[in-house]
């Protein structure tokens, strides 16, 4: 018995996983816009679910930058415990008692205070509550205060314990030379203290095409020059060349605007502080392609022995000659009466 080949990445998909990357046909060919976002949130929205506001709230919290989150915990409490000082203020002015000590004048700051001491569970010195009403929301308080602060906590260990990759990407993919010929490239870099090993990219596109006179959107895995890199410390130029077996052989700035083209990036890799796969995802359309440049230097003077860039060239392109890229290359003729408008 023959062993069965191995797969080729030219091969078409088997006819039970087809290469729309699981939008399905219907979406596939009815989207006008694009698939990802450039922050690699899918461009969707799903009804019929509810508010799912706790569940939304809980996602925000864990996504949110730490200045964003600490503002979000600390306006949260100053919030409840203002809530809580108007309601002890609206029992009277004998709803607190020994307020006399605290050297403050102001109805507001005297319940605010004493609603700290309840909320945080810290104490309240010698003031208290007098009557049943003002007893009853003090009891009240003290279970809803830890409560909360529980659930803060909670959200702060969540962040911490929580494995992610954050990894910037070039503000625009390009055209640019490559080994006699031309390449799709873009730049990315691990923009977080933690090392990343094992990094994986794909790439795909999508676009319109015609064929028998019918337009579709069709979906292409495009080849790179490396799937994977072992170590992830500096940066990464991932490189699509275009020879005449790719897609994108003989492409051009008016072709690709025409076909309404989107490359789909889908990046993982192992985050070496927990030991666990963490992905990102990201696309550039057809406008967010750049032409007749290259990438320039982002390797910056380091100490002796020791190999640096600068982030803030990551983006950074130097100008080619008019139409350096924008014209198909020699390697590319190969294909050109297969090309799909």
């Amino acid at each position: 018995m023959t062993a069965p080949s191995e797969p080729q990445d030219d091969d078409p998909p088997p006819l039970n996983q087809p290469a729309d990357l699981g939008f399905g046909s219907v979406v596939a060919q009815n989207v006008r816009g694009r698939f990802l976002n450039r922050d690699g949130r899918p461009n969707a929205k799903k009804y019929g679910l509810g508010a799912q506001r706790l569940a939304r709230f809980y996602l925000a919290s864990l996504e949110a930058t730490w200045t964003v989150f600490f503002i979000w915990m600390l306006g949260a409490l100053l919030l409840l415990n203002g809530i809580f000082a108007l309601a002890y203020i609206s029992l009277g002015d004998g709803a607190l008692r020994g307020t006399d000590v605290m050297g403050m004048t102001d109805p507001f700051l005297q319940a605010f205070t004493y609603s700290i001491g309840i909320f945080t569970t810290t104490g309240t010195g010698e003031i208290h509550a007098y009557g049943t009403t003002a007893n009853w929301l003090a009891n009240l308080e003290s279970f809803v205060g830890p409560v909360t602060l529980v659930i803060a906590f909670g959200l702060l260990i969540a962040r911490l314990t929580r494995p992610r990759m954050r990894i910037a990407f070039s503000e625009s993919a390009i055209i640019a030379p490559y080994e006699g010929g031309r390449a799709l490239m873009f730049r990315i870099v691990n923009s977080q203290p933690g090392e990343l090993s094992d990094v994986q990219a794909r790439v795909s596109m999508a676009r319109f095409e015609s064929t028998n006179g019918a337009r579709a959107r069709n979906f292409h895995q495009l080849a790179l020059e490396r799937n994977s890199v072992e170590f992830f410390s500096l940066h990464w130029t991932v490189v699509h060349p275009i020879t005449a077996d790719s897609p994108l052989a003989g492409v051009t700035p008016e072709s690709l605007a025409d076909s309404q083209a989107e490359f789909l990036i889908f990046v993982n890799a192992l985050e070496e502080t927990f030991s666990t796969r963490v992905s990102t995802r990201s696309s550039y359309v057809w406008d967010e392609i750049r032409w007749d440049v290259k990438f320039a230097s982002i390797f910056a003077s380091g100490p002796d022995g020791v190999i640096a860039i600068d982030v803030e060239r990551l983006s950074r392109t130097e100008r080619l000659e008019e139409g350096a890229t924008r014209t198909p290359a020699a390697l590319e003729r190969e294909s050109f009466p297969k090309l799909i408008s």
